[in-house]
């Protein structure tokens, strides 16, 4: 009845306060959302979009931010089998600075643990852990005056954030967008993106079904979009068709004009020199090369290494640096500050350095 106090849940709050538990545990019982050492967030729907895709409505709890930019992904953390995976998912919906939710919308892969279980496996009101946005393939303010989207498969979800949001300031300028899949059956979005062409003018979709169609080759770019060298271009989807374009692009003499999105961590060629990792607390060292992870070095060594999402961006692998260096292999930036904190999924050593682990 409404107004009646919970009182079995305050017998079980008043059970727990006994035991050693963080400050943090006690906010946890009384709204699993309340977290001040990690951003949490509850699943509030799951949206099937095709056979195989779905999108997920999330709240997310204390220290959440309703400012990303269209376009940006976040990492989320869900724990299968007793082990937190984390994967970084585009953000589909649009931002709304007075919103109380977002969506991430993803395709289940055949190896993919985490993206079948956030498909076809989670319930909602399930808590997960929560990165805030980030990354560069966005929506600029104000958008260009002509835009060309290239996507294909999932990588249709950061450009859907960037469509809606230019459909609810109802200001859509003169946009061309190109989405391959494999049937219509699998176009995520498809009905809405018929809606939007039928409310936009200036939007046009050219849809290629890849499985009867064949795929969309660089050279057909005169054709689906004359003037696509006079347009700001954004791409997403598999490797090998952002190789293609980048390499079109380039030999055209406009490679500034495109922005790309890649769904997998691409390490660079900013590896260290290499050297001997020591970890203190276990005792034990090992050779690695500049390329090689101090996480897979510390794994090849028998170390018991702390990880979650192996990508740079939850955090849970970060060890602190006693003394050494490692480089970051995503951009070469050096750390050598000892007891600086390093994330060890996309550092290498750059000469001789120890662990605290």
């Amino acid at each position: 009845m409404e107004g009646t106090i919970p009182w079995e849940r305050v017998r079980r709050a008043g059970s727990k306060l006994t035991t050693p538990l963080h400050p943090d545990d006690y906010l946890s019982l009384v709204n699993p959302l309340w977290s001040t050492r990690e951003l949490r967030g509850r699943i509030e729907k799951v949206v099937p979009e095709t056979e195989d895709a779905a999108t997920l409505v999330i709240r997310p709890g204390w220290g959440w931010r309703y400012d990303h930019k269209p376009g940006q992904y976040v990492g989320i953390g869900v724990q299968v089998e007793g082990k937190y995976q984390w994967r970084s998912y585009s953000v589909s919906s649009a931002p709304k600075r007075s919103g109380r939710t977002i969506a991430i919308t993803v395709r289940a892969m055949p190896e993919g643990l985490l993206s079948s279980h956030l498909v076809n496996g989670l319930a909602p009101g399930t808590i997960v852990r929560l990165a805030l946005p980030e990354g560069d393939f966005v929506l600029p303010d104000p958008p260009p005056a002509r835009m060309l989207f290239l996507v294909a498969g999932s990588g249709v979800t950061p450009v859907m954030s960037m469509l809606r949001t230019l459909d609810r300031r109802g200001s859509m300028p003169d946009v061309v967008m190109h989405y391959s899949s494999p049937t219509a059956e699998r176009m995520i979005f498809r009905d809405e993106l018929d809606r939007l062409e039928e409310g936009h003018e200036g939007l046009s979709v050219h849809r290629l079904h890849t499985d009867t169609e064949g795929m969309l080759a660089p050279a057909d770019l005169d054709r689906v979009c004359p003037d696509w060298r006079e347009r700001e271009t954004w791409a997403c989807g598999p490797g090998p068709m952002l190789d293609a374009l980048s390499e079109h692009f380039e030999a055209e003499g406009v490679a500034e004009r495109l922005h790309l999105e890649r769904f997998s961590l691409k390490l660079g060629d900013a590896g260290g020199e290499g050297g001997t990792i020591s970890f203190r607390n276990s005792g034990k060292t090992v050779d690695a090369d500049g390329a090689t992870t101090v996480l897979e070095a510390g794994e090849q060594a028998g170390v018991g290494m702390p990880y979650g999402c192996r990508m740079g961006i939850c955090h849970t692998c970060t060890v602190t640096l006693v003394s050494g260096a490692v480089r970051d292999l995503r951009n070469g930036e050096e750390y050598a500050q000892p007891n600086e904190q390093i994330q060890t999924c996309v550092t290498a050593a750059a000469g001789d350095c120890t662990l605290d682990i």
